[in-house]
């Protein structure tokens, strides 16, 4: 029986590792995966080691040949005063009309990247990562609308994220 127990704990620390979205929490369906391609411009963020002191950042999403999405970030960093940028992939977690991706930079590790808000134009997005600490506000255009920033922020408080702790991202260098 004590064998049963720690399988049992192992097993619910693995399915914890591979959480993509945070409880409770729903990916934009119906999604139009076509219509998010392109470049968006991040406009605020919660920061983390990956994107520390980078501004100007830029998220480009293109379909590969496999079925997987090509991203490549690019963002400013004011610190080294240097471009820096980041290919990877992403893949649909259920299929391609939910907005449920994880998205891998280095190899087999992959984290959450999840569109849980997004206007009918495809021009502002609200993604959240595999837990509370990962969120992000997108946009086609360096500038987002208030009312769009205000909503945005609203629905990211009312999961539990602390918007305070937000990065507002300057975009202020030709690429």
């Amino acid at each position: 029986m004590k064998k049963f127990f720690m399988l049992f704990a192992v097993l619910a620390v693995i399915c914890q590792s591979c959480q993509t979205i945070p409880k409770g929490v729903e990916a934009v369906q119906p999604f139009n995966s076509e219509a998010y391609l392109g470049k968006w411009y991040e406009i605020a963020r919660l920061d983390f080691k990956f994107e520390e002191n980078l501004n100007n950042t830029t998220a480009t999403y293109s379909l590969r040949e496999d079925g997987k999405i090509k991203v490549i970030n690019r963002g400013y960093n004011f610190k080294k005063e240097e471009w820096e940028t980041a290919t990877g992939k992403a893949k649909f977690v259920e299929n391609p009309d939910v907005g449920k991706l994880k998205v891998s930079f280095f190899g087999p590790f992959y984290s959450g990247y999840n569109v849980i808000k997004i206007d009918d134009d495809y021009k502002y997005a609200l993604i959240v990562g595999k837990n509370l600490d990962y969120l992000w506000i997108l946009s086609r255009t360096p500038e987002i609308p208030l009312y769009i920033k205000d909503d945005y922020l609203k629905k990211a408080k009312q999961i539990g994220y602390d918007t305070s702790e937000l990065i507002w991202v300057e975009h202020d260098k030709a690429e």
